[in-house]
C-alpha cells in the first residue's frame, strides 16, 4: 500500500503541496499551465530538428507515435459499454422505475454541488490527496482506539435510535392506524 512507503508518501504530498500552491499564488489554470509547458516543448523540439539539421548532427529522438486499430477498438468497446450502462440507468431513473437509485444518485449530486459551493476543484482534489494518503496509515497506527471510539458511538445512535422509535415513529404508527379504523 502507498501509505506504508513513507518516502514515497511524503514525495506526492510535497510535490501536490507545491503544485496547489503555484496554482493558487500564480492564478495559473491545469489548462492554461498545460498548454504553456506544450508550446515550450514543441519550440524546443522545432529548434532542435532544424539546428541538428544545419549542423549535420542527428534529429532529436522521438518514439514512433501510433495507435493500432485493436487498440482503439478495445477502448471504443469499453467506453460504449459503460457509456450505455449510464444511459440504461439514467434512463430508469427519468422512467421513475428506480426510486433506490434516484435518491443515491440526487443525495450524491446534492453532496457534489455544497461541496462544490465551499471550495474550488483545485482546493478539493488536494485536500482528498492528503486523506486519502494520510487517514489509512493514521487508522492502521491508532486501530484500537479508533475502533474502541467507534464501537462506543455506534451503541449511542442505537440508543437514540431506540428513544426517537419510542417518541415518534411509534406515535406516527399508531396515529396512522387509529386513522385507518376510523375509515
Amino acid at each position: 500500500m502507498l501509505w506504508r512507503r513513507g518516502n514515497l508518501t511524503l514525495g506526492i504530498l510535497l510535490v501536490t503541496l507545491a503544485a496547489w500552491v503555484v496554482f493558487e499564488k500564480s492564478g495559473y489554470t491545469l489548462l492554461s499551465l498545460v498548454s504553456s509547458v506544450l508550446l515550450l516543448l514543441n519550440v524546443i523540439l522545432f529548434l532542435w530538428a532544424k539546428s541538428a539539421a544545419i549542423l549535420n548532427r542527428p534529429a532529436p529522438p522521438l518514439p514512433e507515435l501510433y495507435l493500432s486499430e485493436e487498440m482503439v477498438n478495445e477502448v471504443g468497446a469499453f467506453m460504449r459499454a459503460h457509456v450505455n450502462d449510464f444511459l440504461s440507468a439514467s434512463q430508469d431513473i427519468a422512467m421513475g422505475r428506480d426510486a433506490r437509485l434516484f435518491v443515491k444518485v440526487a443525495a450524491y449530486l446534492l453532496l457534489i454541488s455544497v461541496v462544490g459551493g465551499l471550495t474550488d476543484f483545485l482546493t478539493l482534489g488536494y485536500t482528498s490527496l492528503v486523506v486519502v494518503l494520510t487517514v489509512p496509515a493514521l487508522y492502521e497506527r491508532y486501530e484500537n482506539y479508533i475502533n474502541s471510539y467507534a464501537i462506543t458511538g455506534f451503541r449511542k445512535m442505537q440508543q437514540l435510535y431506540v428513544k426517537f422509535d419510542a417518541k415518534f415513529v411509534n406515535r406516527i404508527r399508531k396515529w396512522i392506524l387509529e386513522r385507518q379504523k376510523l375509515s
